[in-house]
C-alpha cells in the first residue's frame, strides 16, 4: 500500500510518500517538504501566532497541492513538539482539519520516542541487543532504551537545538556568557535522566536526527581517521570549533545548510552533554526515524 506521513515539526512540514507492505522495508515513493520553523511562531503566552497559523495553513495546502496527482491510500498526520506545547494547540488542529481537511494528530513526547525507537530497532535488527536512541529535533530531545521493539524506558525533554538557540544563545559568534549557560541548562536537566535509564557500557547507541547526520558528517571532514560513528572525542572537537564560528563560516561547512547553520551549536552541545550523561562513546547513524516508525506502526495495527 502506498502512505503518506504528514509531519508537522518544529522546522520544517515534510510530506513523505512510501510504499509500505507487511514484512517489508518501507521504501521512500515521492517527497514535499518546506522549512516553515513554526516554533519561532511562538508568542510569549505560549500561543502560535497568527501569522504562524496562516503559514501553517498555507504550507499545508500547497503540500497537498503539490501531491494531489500521486495516490495515496492513506495519509498519517501528526505534529510533534511546537504544537503540542502551544497552548492553543486544539484550536489550531481544528482550524488545520476545517480549512485543509487534514486531521492532524498531536503526538506525545513518550509516544515520538516510542515510534522512533520501533523504527531503529526494525533498522538494527534483534542482533544489535539492548539499544539507547537518541533523537535532537528543532523543540525537542527524544530518548528511548531497550533490547525489544517496545522501549524499557521513554522521554522527551524541551532540549531541541532549535529552543535552545532561541532560549539562550547570543551573539554572531556566540557570546561565551550565552554559551555557558545553555551548556549548564542541558547538562543539568539532563543529570537525573542517566540514573532513570541506568548504565550499560554494552548498549549500542543510535543517532537518528539530521542533527547527528550532520555532525557525523563534520567528523567526516575534520577527523576522517574516526570512521563512519559519531564519537564523544570527535564531537568534543567539533564542538568548540562551530562555537567559534560566525553563522556565515557554520553555513559554509559540508552538510550545514544556511537556515540550520545558527542552531547547529545548541544541536551539538545537547548531543555532547548526552553522549557524557549517557555513558556513550560512539554512536551509529540510523537512517530510519519518526515517519518510518509510524508506518511501520500502522502496518502492525492493520496485521492485528
Amino acid at each position: 500500500m502506498r502512505l503518506g506521513v504528514l509531519d508537522v515539526g518544529s522546522n520544517t512540514v515534510h510530506l513523505q510518500i512510501m510504499d509500505a507492505h507487511q514484512g517489508a522495508a518501507p521504501i521512500p515513493y515521492q517527497s514535499f517538504k518546506e522549512e516553515i520553523r513554526l516554533a519561532e511562531y511562538l508568542t510569549a503566552d505560549g500561543h502560535i501566532s497568527q501569522e504562524g497559523i496562516a503559514t501553517l495553513l498555507k504550507t499545508l495546502t500547497h503540500l497537498k497541492n503539490e501531491a494531489r496527482d500521486v495516490i495515496i491510500d492513506e495519509t498519517l498526520a501528526f505534529a510533534t513538539s511546537a504544537i503540542r506545547e502551544a497552548n492553543n494547540s486544539e484550536d489550531l488542529i481544528q482550524l488545520v482539519s476545517d480549512e485543509t481537511g487534514i486531521d492532524l494528530q498531536v503526538l506525545s513526547g513518550e509516544d515520538e520516542a516510542k515510534f522512533t525507537f520501533l523504527a531503529a530497532r526494525r533498522w538494527l535488527g534483534w542482533s544489535a541487543g539492548d539499544i539507547i536512541m537518541l533523537d535532537i529535533g528543532g523543540g525537542s530531545l527524544e530518548i528511548a532504551t531497550g533490547n525489544q521493539e517496545i522501549p524499557r524506558y521513554s522521554n522527551s525533554v524541551m532540549l531541541g537545538a532549535s529552543r535552545m538557540t532561541r532560549q539562550f544563545l547570543q551573539g554572531d559568534p556566540f557570546t561565551e556568557k550565552s554559551l555557558s549557560k545553555m551548556t549548564t541548562h542541558i547538562d543539568e536537566t539532563l543529570k537525573p535522566l542517566a540514573k532513570e535509564i541506568g548504565d550499560n557500557l554494552k548498549r549500542t547507541a543510535i543517532g537518528t536526527s539530521k542533527t547527528f547526520r550532520t555532525l557525523r558528517r563534520l567528523q567526516l571532514h575534520y577527523l576522517p581517521e574516526r570512521g563512519d560513528s559519531l564519537t564523544l572525542e570527535g564531537l568534543n572537537t567539533i564542538t568548540n570549533k562551530l562555537a567559534k564560528m560566525s553563522s556565515s563560516d557554520r553555513a559554509g561547512l559540508p552538510g550545514v545548510s544556511e537556515s540550520r547553520a545558527r542552531q547547529i551549536v545548541a544541536g551539538a552541545v545537547v548531543a555532547q552533554k548526552a553522549m557524557e550523561r549517557f555513558g556513550i562513546s560512539k554512536i551509529a547513524q540510523c537512517p530510519w526515524a519518526l515517519r518510518e516508525g509510524i508506518v511501520l506502526q500502522r502496518l502492525d495495527w492493520l496485521k492485528s
